[in-house]
């Protein structure tokens, strides 16, 4: 795949988390239990994928060949837990986005993916292996924090509590980790269907458990909206991680995140002047925390062609019969 292609639909799977994350965050507030909000997320989804691998044999092939990877030792049974780091994801969506509105809560997503991509990337945990630092990188994702820091600057002096934006942050940064497992589980089966299934098959059961655990101490909910659309997060879900499981490889871990940055702030500052969770209007420091993280972007992003030239050049002496891939240390 051509990296400009690559990218572009890394830039339209960001617009369908932040998608997903309006979806959620108002399943969420109609229910009131932020629980069976994400649990139903993530439980469609899963649903959806039991169906594809029943219809699709090369699906269920990728199945068969991720369980021989598991049993060879190609492939730690901890990278099978993406899952988890994705319904925390999804549990924030219902906790925060309703307070914070999209923007807001897009642009603390943004400071801990930008984060986790730098450190998973320099440690190689991501299926394209190692890709080191460079000043730039470090630049850019300084730069993103600060990006926060502004954004958030506005809110922690109205009414909107320090804390709550903490969540959003390391939901971000278990992004990146997630994305990078996924990344690892498709590799070692070669199915996207596989990974997808594997992610929300754990994050489902991880979500289950939490939702009866408050449930038994708060309640269930009194009714269920009817609205179609508030129940199409697991299925928009489902399209974003499978695209994530595939990209990662091609892109890292860090362009990953930086590319899904910038589809999840367009869209998530789009939603929230067009359909407004709240009264609260979008303020300037949100605004401005939102093109400094675009900087931020491109910046890190920089540095990627020096990084991926010189891998290009050492590539076929190193590692000959590997053609389109970057040769990076495993």
């Amino acid at each position: 795949m051509p990296m400009w292609a690559a990218i572009a639909l890394t830039i339209v799977s960001g617009g369908l988390v932040a998608l997903q994350s309006r979806v959620n965050g108002e399943l969420a507030r109609e229910l009131d239990d932020f629980s069976v909000a994400a649990a139903i997320s993530f439980g469609s989804g899963l649903v959806i994928l039991v169906l594809l691998a029943a219809a699709w044999p090369e699906g269920r092939r990728g199945l068969v060949r991720l369980r021989g990877a598991l049993q060879a030792g190609r492939l730690a049974w901890w990278m099978l837990l993406g899952g988890t780091a994705g319904a925390w994801f999804v549990a924030t969506q219902g906790l925060a986005v309703g307070v914070l509105g999209v923007a807001l809560f897009t642009v603390a997503i943004v400071a801990g993916q930008t984060l986790g991509g730098v450190v998973f990337d320099a440690i190689g945990l991501g299926p394209g292996g190692r890709r080191p630092l460079s000043p730039t990188r470090i630049a850019g994702a300084a730069l993103a924090l600060v990006a926060i820091g502004w954004a958030v600057s506005a809110q922690v002096a109205g009414d909107v509590p320090l804390w709550l934006m903490l969540l959003p942050f390391s939901a971000g940064i278990g992004a990146s980790w997630q994305q990078a497992m996924n990344g690892r589980v498709r590799t070692a089966s070669t199915s996207a269907l596989a990974a997808t299934f594997m992610n929300f098959l754990v994050g489902t059961a991880v979500l289950v458990v939490v939702m009866l655990a408050h449930a038994a101490s708060v309640g269930w909910p009194t009714a269920f909206p009817t609205a179609p659309w508030l129940y199409a997060g697991g299925a928009v879900g489902c399209v974003f991680i499978a695209a994530q499981a595939v990209l990662v490889r091609r892109v890292g871990v860090l362009v990953l995140a930086l590319g899904l940055v910038a589809g999840q702030l367009a869209a998530a500052l789009a939603l929230d002047v067009l359909l407004p969770t709240s009264a609260r209007p979008v303020g300037f420091a949100t605004v401005g925390g939102t093109v400094l993280a675009l900087v931020a972007v491109a910046l890190a992003s920089i540095r990627w062609r020096p990084a991926r030239h010189v891998a290009a050049e050492a590539g076929p002496s190193v590692q000959a019969g590997e053609p389109g891939e970057v040769t990076s240390g495993r």
